[in-house]
């Protein structure tokens, strides 16, 4: 199906969304997306054209992938954590030809940082909408046809748009309400980003099964326990560090409502389990784990997380998960291998970039029940005899932080660039509450780099990109190749 009609999915007095100024229903939502739907036309009336938003979780940003699916548009949300660096570079990037968000966002972009694209404020946006006479109806696009682009950082250089279909966006919400067993009666808190593949799927999901959401942009894990509270919330989605905060707080009775916990973003430990089972006792525990590639790829049935707390559970409906040896054979029980997905989740490459596309878009193995395509992950997995999925690890480099894919490279880059370092290895390092912390080693021969680079790095990166510590070093150890030896210095940062 097109993916504006997740609209129509819910009771008419029912409430799509709940928002600080009130609930939004689903016949109010089915209104709002059209009018939108009906300005976005007019501005950019040319099929298939992108358009980006880079704002908070407000009432807009929810409704445009909606309204830009019925539109014909494709759809690029942007992470509010960016900064004027990293919004350029992905409006460049997917030649955006309209950029919404608010004025303090706007003020921060400098001249030629829009590209081609014109640029509305929020506000602005409604009002224009609100003057709309056409308002179109549900659409008829293919659902194979581009949907969204999807920014994600890759192993090296600048982040990479992964594009998406109207299909892939719809059965993933279909495949998540289903084993989430969602109800018209949930209550879903969204603290993720929206520009996240789960953090938007909340959204859809919640709307495919009838359901309401409440986005949060929350400053202090106290938000979010306020937020439950406030809405009776039966549904909270977060990442590890998020879930290390939360388990801190002291939460009465406020969490009595709660009847699912969903975990993505990085693997829950053993101790963490324990210490969620323990605060929410009604409510089951979902570990999950997915790529922006496939959206989601596995999911761990609730009645098995107290007996195998760090499984990464079997594949979710409309995905084939499969475990390939280094051979191209499938993997023995309990051998390790290659997490490889197939079906009708997986991506449609990476916008114009055959290169990146050739490398992770693959053809399935010749036994793959789905076939076609496959996106080979690169993380290295192992399944138990009970055909339960175990992570290994990565093979690539990518630093796993508060839920966030960060590329060394670019965290490197954005060093060299300040002039005041000559050689620069970023690193991430196991953390309790990070997951892995940035370490960034530097060779730098400029007297003020010292106290100069941290400010430096602050303001050119975002904030979940900051190095937690730099380290100086006189000399950079090198391996037989002439290269910069990381895993020398990652075994002596760990030490």
């Amino acid at each position: 199906m097109p993916l504006d009609y997740l609209a129509l999915r819910g009771a008419a007095d029912a409430p799509a969304l709940l928002l600080r100024s009130g609930p939004v229903s689903y016949q109010a939502l089915r209104a709002r997306v059209a009018r939108l739907a009906g300005w976005l036309s007019t501005k950019v009336p040319e099929n298939g054209e992108r358009v980006a938003c880079w704002l908070p979780k407000s009432e807009l940003a929810c409704l445009l992938p909606l309204a830009a699916a019925r539109a014909g548009l494709v759809y690029v949300p942007v992470n509010p954590l960016l900064k004027r660096a990293q919004v350029a570079h992905i409006l460049g990037d997917s030649g955006a030809r309209l950029l919404i968000a608010n004025a303090a966002r706007l003020a921060t972009l400098e001249r030629g940082d829009l590209a081609q694209a014109g640029a509305i404020e929020e506000a602005a946006a409604w009002v224009a909408a609100e003057a709309v006479t056409a308002l179109p109806g549900p659409s008829s696009h293919d659902p194979a046809g581009p949907a969204q682009i999807l920014y994600t950082s890759g192993s090296t250089g600048k982040p990479k748009g992964v594009m998406l279909s109207h299909a892939n966006l719809w059965l993933g919400a279909v495949s998540v309400a289903a084993y989430l067993k969602l109800t018209p009666a949930d209550r879903l808190l969204g603290v993720m980003p929206l520009s996240f593949d789960y953090g938007q799927n909340q959204l859809f999901s919640g709307w495919f099964a009838g359901a309401s959401i409440a986005p949060l942009d929350y400053l202090t894990p106290r938000d979010v326990v306020k937020a439950v509270e406030r809405g009776r919330l039966t549904t909270l989605a977060a990442i590890p560090p998020l879930w290390v905060q939360l388990v801190e707080q002291d939460w009465g009775e406020a969490g009595v409502s709660l009847r699912r916990l969903t975990n993505t973003g990085g693997a829950l430990t053993v101790d963490l389990v324990r210490k969620l089972r323990a605060q929410f006792p009604q409510a089951d525990l979902y570990a999950m784990y997915g790529l922006t590639e496939a959206f989601r790829s596995s999911y761990l049935d609730p009645a098995l997380i107290d007996a195998h707390p760090t499984s990464i559970g079997a594949a979710i409906p409309f995905a084939e998960v499969m475990v390939v040896a280094d051979d191209g054979t499938g993997a023995a029980s309990d051998e390790e291998g290659e997490l490889v997905h197939a079906g009708p989740l997986v991506a449609q490459g990476y916008w114009q970039d055959p290169v990146r596309t050739a490398e992770r878009f693959r053809p399935a193995p010749a036994w793959s029940r789905y076939g076609g395509t496959a996106v080979w992950s690169g993380d290295r997995v192992r399944r138990d005899p009970a055909g339960l999925l175990h992570f290994a690890g990565r093979r690539d480099a990518m630093i796993k932080t508060s839920g966030n894919r960060v590329s060394p490279q670019e965290i490197e880059d954005a060093a060299l660039a300040t002039g005041l370092v000559a050689e620069a290895v970023a690193l991430g390092l196991p953390d309790a509450r990070l997951g892995q912390a940035i370490h960034l080693v530097v060779r730098s021969t400029v007297p003020e780099a010292r106290e100069a680079l941290p400010q430096a790095l602050a303001s050119a990166l975002p904030n979940f990109m900051v190095p937690h510590t730099i380290h100086w070093r006189e000399t950079l150890p090198l391996n037989p190749n002439g290269k910069l030896d990381r895993a020398a210095l990652a075994q002596e940062l760990a030490a």
